[in-house]
């Protein structure tokens, strides 16, 4: 950093400061209707109905919280990350084909996952925040907080940022993803934030992009039989995890990044290749016959993702090739597409989500946008009753300044929004939680 940049840094932080009050001020008051509004709501309903009910996020959400002050506009559905036509007060249903749920797909079961390294993480990272801090980011499991998230830069979120930390602060949660994710997950959210920081310099705005605008919140209790998790949300990254004993859900999930490739102080940062790899090698082994199914349009238009931000009861037919089409070198390229994102996660959580990926493969659709050459920008979505992939290579966004590009430009694998949703009610763990709160005797 040049004299000049340090001085403006320095001159930019009071503003900065008064924002996050700002921000923190607003949030806080929807927060204290949002549980307002719920505990009358328990305490009127009562029983395992109230449970249920708080489950399915249909509890405690109030016009006071539908539109969370400085939200961006954006289509609903879209990579824009915009609340389109959907507002957080929606009772959470989840991506379907039809607007029907499918029963029964999701069970409170054991599978072996081992959930303590995460649980005493994310205790000893609530343990080193300041009572303020703490208070501002942990909320109850089943509230709508879950749902506030966003990949767009200037969306205004809740929780603690990563600015608001001490270095010692910094490195607990630190911690805590290294307990969640795999070598490769701690390595993309590390290049996507650094991507983000060295944009944001190039184009010489880093107050809207760089590597500290990412916040934690916590929901519930971090315990080793009740349920609970954390969110991690910023520009293009959004991770949602979810603990109940030692099952995980790990989804909405959203990775990104603008430029997806940069020199960085003499090294080339690549990140979101893995998936861009992955479905080109999948569409390019179908036969011509195989491709005329799968391959809606050979153009690509800007945007192509239906469940972004502020889309958590999409409604989505199936459309494309069916997995029960393949041959079996071809399941294993479409598999692969999914594992890019499944392997982010630790590897005993990735068998077992992989393993509930495999039982449905026959009933898997893939969908495919774009071209099929190496350097092609494209859409591809892998869609089953268990588990939604987008991957999606958009225009030069608000940081295409940095790589030479000029915002609005055709589509390119240098700007990628992909996301990985648990369809028919399980994101954020939300069904498995409905069940935990029906099922165990304490909170009947």
């Amino acid at each position: 950093m040049t004299e000049l940049d340090a001085g403006q840094t320095e001159a930019q932080e009071p503003g900065r400061e008064a924002g996050r009050r700002a921000h923190a001020s607003r949030r806080n008051f929807m927060r204290r209707v949002f549980f307002a509004s719920g505990a009358t709501a328990v305490a009127t309903m009562g029983g395992a109905g109230a449970w249920a009910a708080l489950a399915d996020g249909t509890t405690g959400t109030t016009d006071a919280s539908a539109s969370p002050s400085g939200a961006p506009s954006g289509a609903p559905g879209g990579g824009a990350g915009g609340p389109g036509n959907q507002t957080i007060t929606e009772d959470f249903f989840g991506l379907t084909t039809d607007g029907r749920r499918i029963d029964d797909l999701f069970t409170i079961h054991s599978t072996g996952v081992t959930t303590a390294p995460v649980i005493s993480a994310a205790k000893a990272f609530l343990a080193g925040l300041t009572d303020d801090q703490r208070t501002s980011t942990q909320f109850t499991v089943h509230s709508t907080e879950w749902r506030l998230w966003s990949n767009v830069d200037a969306y205004e979120r809740q929780g603690v940022s990563l600015a608001d930390l001490s270095d010692a602060q910094k490195a607990l949660g630190t911690d805590l993803l290294k307990a969640a994710l795999s070598a490769d997950g701690l390595e993309t959210t590390e290049k996507i934030r650094r991507i983000n920081q060295a944009a944001g310099e190039a184009i010489g705005n880093t107050n809207s992009f760089n590597e500290d605008a990412y916040y934690w919140t916590v929901m519930g209790t971090p315990s080793a039989t009740e349920p609970w998790g954390f969110q991690f949300d910023g520009h293009h990254l959004v991770i949602n995890y979810f603990v109940l004993g030692d099952q995980v859900v790990m989804s909405p999930c959203f990775w990104g990044s603008e430029p997806t490739s940069m020199k960085i102080d003499g090294e080339t940062v690549t990140v979101c290749h893995e998936e861009v790899v992955a479905s080109l090698a999948f569409i390019n082994s179908l036969t011509t016959a195989q491709q005329k199914v799968a391959i809606a349009s050979s153009t690509k238009s800007n945007e192509s993702m239906k469940a972004g931000a502020f889309s958590d009861n999409a409604v989505q037919a199936y459309e494309g090739l069916r997995g029960d089409k393949l041959t079996t070198a071809q399941k294993k390229k479409l598999l692969a597409i999914v594992e890019a994102f499944v392997s982010r996660a630790k590897a005993d959580v990735a068998r077992a989500r992989m393993a509930e990926v495999s039982r449905h493969l026959a009933d898997t659709y893939v969908t495919w946008v774009g071209g099929l050459a190496d350097d092609s920008a494209f859409y591809a979505r892998v869609h089953s009753p268990v588990v939604w992939v987008e991957v999606d290579c958009q225009g030069p966004g608000p940081l295409a300044g940095a790589y030479g590009a000029t915002q609005g430009g055709d589509p390119t694998q240098l700007h990628v929004h992909s996301i990985i949703r648990t369809p028919n009610g399980n994101d954020y763990g939300k069904e498995l939680l409905r069940q935990h709160y029906l099922t165990s005797p304490h909170h009947s």
